[in-house]
């Protein structure tokens, strides 16, 4: 418990004290922030607002999960995991990839940065590396840091995805929530607070795994009914409230009205963080309650280009759907603060659909 609450206070502030290091640097290199034009009017205003804040994430994200395991070596004795460096390593390659596609926008002052291949390709490679090393690495419960099946809130034994359709399932899991939490970071703050009260639900649940495994490290039986096999979860949960921490750091300044944006090094690596710790907890059907505004976000561009190359008309007046409501004449904080609530609600009733389950095995 110790560790998880130095790796938040740790992460936390690394980002709070770093970015505004950041906004300064960018600021005088000139990684000024490019706008849709065809985009809400209001946020024109935005035009030059430092981007690529998203390095500051990453960066207090490995210092708070490396600072928690630095005084656990003295205390406990305990390292990183493979899960918890599985699932850091995914978020910075992606985290990489966003970074170039940032750079290219600012250095072509355009709002376009990679081509959608060049970017897909690349959210690709990292995850089927990803996928192929999640299966790896079996540890002395012969746990892995993912299986082959299927998960709820744990495995479906019935639905197996063998090896190459788990790799397969990976790369379209990683693609999906990296994406997803992409097209969710266009207006202030919502992206970095809608994730930070995702990451502190996966603190909840991974602890609640911990406390609840099916074997001790030792390899002794500890729980019977509803207890769980995820092969890390202590370490997922310092994961977890290092990302949280590294995003609420990322907010003081990312607040409306922001002094800098995370850019796609932060939502590509937010988008991994989501996409690996659904896989390694084994609640990648969980998920998707829990990150519902994320999801909404993503399937509001999937009908909108849908609908409008097969009927010409368009199902919203601007796709993200957070731009349909600003279209609409709503306020921009006003936006931010009811989707930030519609998360809270998401992660609620994520959380009690997780005990729930628990507690339906458990009985």
């Amino acid at each position: 418990m110790t560790q998880i609450l130095i790796a938040g206070a740790i992460s936390l502030a690394v980002s709070i004290l770093l970015t505004p290091v950041l906004i300064k640097l960018f600021s005088r290199q000139g990684f000024g922030q490019e706008i849709r034009v065809e985009g809400p009017q209001s946020h024109q205003a935005k035009r030059g607002t430092p981007s690529m804040g998203g390095v500051a994430i990453v960066v207090a994200l490995w210092l708070g999960y490396l600072g928690a395991h630095l005084f656990g070596y003295f205390d406990e004795g305990s390292g990183p995991s493979a899960s918890g460096l599985l699932v850091l390593g995914l978020a910075t390659a992606l985290a990489a990839v966003g970074f170039l596609d940032d750079f290219i926008k600012i250095y072509k002052a355009r709002n376009l940065g990679l081509n959608k291949t060049a970017k897909s390709i690349g959210q690709m490679v990292a995850a089927i590396i990803f996928g192929v090393l999640l299966l790896q690495f079996p540890n002395s419960n012969g746990l892995t840091p993912a299986s082959e099946y299927l998960s709820y809130t744990r495995d479906i034994n019935v639905i197996s995805l063998t090896a190459v359709g788990f790799v397969l399932f990976c790369w379209l899991v990683v693609a999906a929530w990296s994406n997803a939490v992409n097209f969710t970071d266009g207006l202030d703050g919502l992206a970095a607070g809608s994730a930070a009260m995702v990451m502190g639900a996966y603190v909840l649940i991974t602890f609640w795994q911990y406390r609840n495994a099916c074997v001790s490290d030792g390899g002794a039986a500890v729980n019977g009914n509803g207890c769980y096999n995820v092969r890390d979860p202590l370490d997922l949960a310092i994961v977890a409230v290092a990302a949280g921490g590294a995003c609420l750091g990322f907010l003081w300044w990312n607040a409306a009205p922001a002094k800098i944006f995370m850019g796609d090094t932060g939502s590509l690596a937010l988008g991994g963080l989501v996409a690996g710790l659904s896989l390694t907890t084994r609640t990648e059907l969980l998920m998707v309650v829990i990150g519902a505004l994320f999801v909404a976000e993503m399937v509001s561009v999937v009908v909108q280009i849908l609908v409008f190359r097969t009927t010409g008309k368009r199902v919203f007046r601007m796709a993200p759907f957070h731009h349909h409501f600003e279209l609409g004449g709503w306020a921009e904080t006003t936006v931010i603060i009811r989707f930030w609530l519609l998360t809270a609600i998401s992660c609620a009733l994520g959380l009690s659909l997780f005990y729930g389950e628990f507690i339906s095995h458990a009985g």
